[in-house]
């Protein structure tokens, strides 16, 4: 039953890396700094999940990047683009109304 839950429960991880990406991405952020940051809110995501989902999202128009060659160590800087913002928004309010949906359903199995 513990593999059962376990998998249930990356499933649904899973689906709330790309809002987690999308919400902390307002300002600049380079692909370590971003994991770093998800972590601080909760979300484990591992870096070889982390660098194909930002790849998809920029090719998808949602981020832009730009490489920071200034310091000792080249890093490749993220950002949301308007686009970015656009699905940020439409993404969460679709998990307010997920997150709805669900509450009241528990509620009703409560009875």
């Amino acid at each position: 039953m513990d593999d059962v839950l376990a998998a249930h429960v990356a499933e649904l991880r899973r689906g709330t890396v790309v809002l987690a990406c999308l919400c902390v991405l307002d300002e600049a952020r380079y692909g370590y700094a971003l994991l770093s940051t998800l972590e601080s809110a909760g979300f484990e995501v591992d870096a070889n999940t982390l660098y194909p989902l930002l790849r998809r999202l920029e090719k998808q128009g949602l981020l832009a990047s730009e490489w920071n060659t200034e310091e000792s160590r080249p890093r490749k800087f993220y950002v949301l683009t308007a686009a970015g913002r656009e699905v940020r928004a439409a993404l969460a309010h679709e998990w307010a109304a997920l997150d709805h949906r669900v509450r009241t359903a528990l509620e009703g199995s409560s009875r």
